[in-house]
C-alpha cells in the first residue's frame, strides 16, 4: 500500500506560483506607500510636505512650477567620448527640449532675482536613448539625504496666521541640521546673475560615465553660459519681467552655453551633494547647448513629461547618491497628479512668447 503525501498538492504549488507575483507587487506598493514603516519619507509624504509649504498643485508641477518651454540642439565636442559611450557625447547635433523655471511651487509667483532658477533639458540623439537632466543655479544642494529634504520641507510649512513659514521653524531646522551649514552659507554668496540666460546651471547630484571598455568616471557637471554675465539689477520691475528678458533675448539670438563636466578628485565626496568639490579637479568641456526658441507650456513641447534625472543612456548611470532617487520617485508622482487635475492658464502665456510683429515682418 502506498502512503499519502502529506505535503502540498501540485495544484497548490501551481497556485502559490500563480499569486506569488501580484503578492510580491503588492506588498512592493505598501512598502513603498510607508505602509509598514510610517516613519519613512514617502512619495505621498513629500507631496503633503510640499503643499503645506505652499506648493499649488492643480495641474502644475509641484515645484518650479512656474516656467517656459525652449529648443535647441547639443553639439557634441568629442572630448568627453572618451569617459563615455553614451551617443550624446559622439554625436555632430543632438536636438533639445528644455525648460527654464522659478524654484517655486507657485504658477504665478512675481519674478524674483534670488529665486533659484533651474534649467532641464530632454536630449533627443538619432537612433539612440534620449537623456534628461535637470539643473538648478545654486552651485550645491544644502539636502544629503532623504530625511534631510523632508525636514526641510517641513520646516517651510506656511503658518496659516501669516501666510509664510514660521522664522522659529527655519531656525530650527539650521540648529538641528549643522552638517548642512557650509553648503547653505555656499549657495548664499554665490553671484546671482541678471537672468536666466546669463546663469550657471549645476547638476548638483553625481553620475558616473562608462566608457567603451567599462572604466567608470565620477562627475558633476554645470552649463556655463557663453553670454556675458551681469549681476542682477534690483530695482528691476515687473512681474514676470525674468522670463520676458528670456523671450526678448531668444527673439533677438541664440543663446549658449558650455557644458563642463568635472571628474570627481580622490577626496571629493561622490554620493553627498551638499559637499563641494576640490577647486582643481580635472574638467572637460564636452560641448555647446544653444537654444533658439521659446513657447509658452500652454501646449508647448515641454509640458507633457518629467524631467527625471534617472532617465539616463548607456554610457551614464547614477551614482549612490541618495537624493537621485528620491528626485525621480517624486517627478514621477507630482506627474501623475498633475495629469489627472484640470489646469488653469501658464502665467506665460502664449501670447507673450510670441515675437513682435516687426520682428516676424523681418524675418518673413
Amino acid at each position: 500500500m502506498v502512503a499519502k503525501s502529506t505535503g502540498p498538492s501540485r495544484s497548490a504549488l501551481r497556485w502559490l506560483g500563480v499569486a506569488a507575483a501580484p503578492a510580491a507587487l503588492a506588498f512592493g506598493f505598501f512598502w513603498a506607500g510607508g505602509w509598514f514603516s510610517p516613519n519613512r519619507v514617502t512619495q505621498n509624504r513629500l507631496m503633503a510636505e510640499l503643499h503645506d509649504a505652499g506648493s499649488y498643485g492643480h495641474g502644475f508641477r509641484r515645484a518650479h512650477a512656474k516656467g517656459v518651454c525652449v529648443t535647441g540642439r547639443f553639439d557634441a565636442s568629442g572630448a568627453a567620448a572618451s569617459v563615455s559611450k553614451a551617443a550624446i557625447f559622439r554625436e555632430q547635433s543632438v536636438p533639445v527640449v528644455g525648460r527654464f523655471a522659478l524654484g517655486a511651487g507657485q504658477p504665478y509667483v512675481a519674478d524674483n532675482p534670488a529665486t533659484v532658477r533651474s534649467m532641464a533639458l530632454r536630449f533627443m540623439p538619432k537612433d539612440a536613448p534620449e537623456w534628461r537632466a535637470a539643473m538648478n543655479d545654486p552651485p550645491v544642494l544644502p539636502l544629503r539625504d532623504a530625511q534631510d529634504v523632508s525636514d526641510f520641507f517641513s520646516s517651510q510649512r506656511l503658518d496659516p496666521a501669516t501666510g509664510k513659514p514660521d522664522p522659529a521653524r527655519i531656525r530650527a531646522f539650521g540648529a538641528t541640521h549643522p552638517w548642512l551649514k557650509a553648503a547653505a552659507e555656499k549657495n548664499a554668496h554665490r553671484v546671482v546673475s541678471s537672468g536666466f540666460a546669463d546663469d550657471t546651471y549645476h547638476s548638483l547630484d553625481s553620475f558616473l560615465l562608462v566608457a567603451e571598455n567599462g572604466t567608470k568616471t565620477a562627475v558633476r557637471w554645470a552649463m556655463v553660459p557663453m553670454q556675458p554675465v551681469a549681476p542682477a539689477d534690483a530695482a528691476t520691475a515687473g512681474r514676470d519681467h525674468l522670463f520676458q528678458r528670456l523671450i526678448a533675448d531668444l527673439h533677438d539670438h541664440p543663446l549658449q552655453w558650455r557644458m563642463v563636466l568635472t571628474v570627481a578628485g580622490p577626496h571629493d565626496a561622490v554620493n553627498d551633494p551638499s559637499q563641494s568639490w576640490a577647486q582643481d579637479d580635472r574638467t572637460i568641456e564636452a560641448g555647446t547647448l544653444t537654444l533658439d526658441t521659446v513657447e509658452s507650456e500652454d501646449g508647448g513641447p515641454c509640458t507633457g513629461f518629467t524631467f527625471d534625472p534617472l532617465i539616463l543612456p548607456p554610457g551614464i548611470i547614477p551614482s549612490d547618491d541618495p537624493i537621485l532617487q528620491l528626485r525621480s520617485g517624486a517627478y514621477m508622482r507630482s506627474f501623475a497628479l498633475r495629469s489627472g487635475e484640470k489646469r488653469g492658464p501658464s502665467a506665460i502665456t502664449p501670447a507673450m512668447t510670441q515675437a513682435p510683429a516687426a520682428e516676424s515682418e523681418k524675418k518673413s
